[in-house]
This record gives C-alpha cells, structure tokens and sequence, in this order.
C-alpha cells in the first residue's frame, strides 16, 4: 500500500489551507468539505486534522475519532440529510482508498439502490 506523508498528502495540505476546499465544516480536530468529485448530490468529506493514514489507526486516538464522527453527524443535519445519509470508509488500495488520510465519505440525497446496499 502507497503510504503518502504529510508532505505530500492532498488532505494535509486542505487543513493547512495550502489547496483551496470547499469547507463546510470544522472543529478543532476535523474538517469537512465538499468532494471535487461528487459521487451524490451531497457529497462531503470528513478528514480529521492529524494525519493518520486509515481510520484504523486514528482509532488509537478516540478523542480524534469520535469527533470526525461527530462533525459527520454536524454536516448531515446542516445539509439536512441527517435522517438519509450514507457514511463511507474505505482502508487500503484493495478497498478504493486513493488518498491515505483518515477520511470519511458522507453521501446523500440519491435514492440508494439494490448495487448501493450492502
């Protein structure tokens, strides 16, 4: 698996305010913004601050984790979809991952269909 660093990863650079995001969000810990390449009409990414290379091993910091998911939870009332959203989290190459940061995809407003369940 490609194990990108801070210095050269995309989402490092977002949080920094290096790249230009579309924020939506934001705590101390995390951020959220909109995918530049959106899967569903709402379709934000929740990142935490500290660079991590997979949610797994952000878990070894639950004060991280539980307020990437809780800024989840913000954004999905925000963009009123709290009540029909999707929460996506893929961990390594084999799984789509493609930038190795703890990231979670937040989808809605499409009605998801039989491929979309699982």
């Amino acid at each position: 698996m490609s194990q990108q660093t801070p210095d050269d990863c995309i989402f490092c650079r977002i949080v920094a305010g290096d790249l230009p995001s579309d924020r939506v969000a934001e705590t101390e810990r995390s951020i959220a913004f909109r995918d530049i390449n959106p899967a569903a009409p709402v379709h934000v990414l929740v990142v935490p601050r500290r660079h991590e290379p997979t949610m797994g091993a952000l878990a070894a910091s639950s004060d991280d984790l539980t307020d990437v998911f809780r800024l989840v939870q913000q954004v999905a009332e925000q963009e009123g979809v709290a009540d029909a959203h999707r929460m996506v989290v893929s961990t390594g190459s084999g799984a789509g991952q493609t930038v190795f940061h703890a990231h979670v995809h937040v989808l809605a407003g499409v009605h998801f269909s039989e491929e979309w369940l699982l």
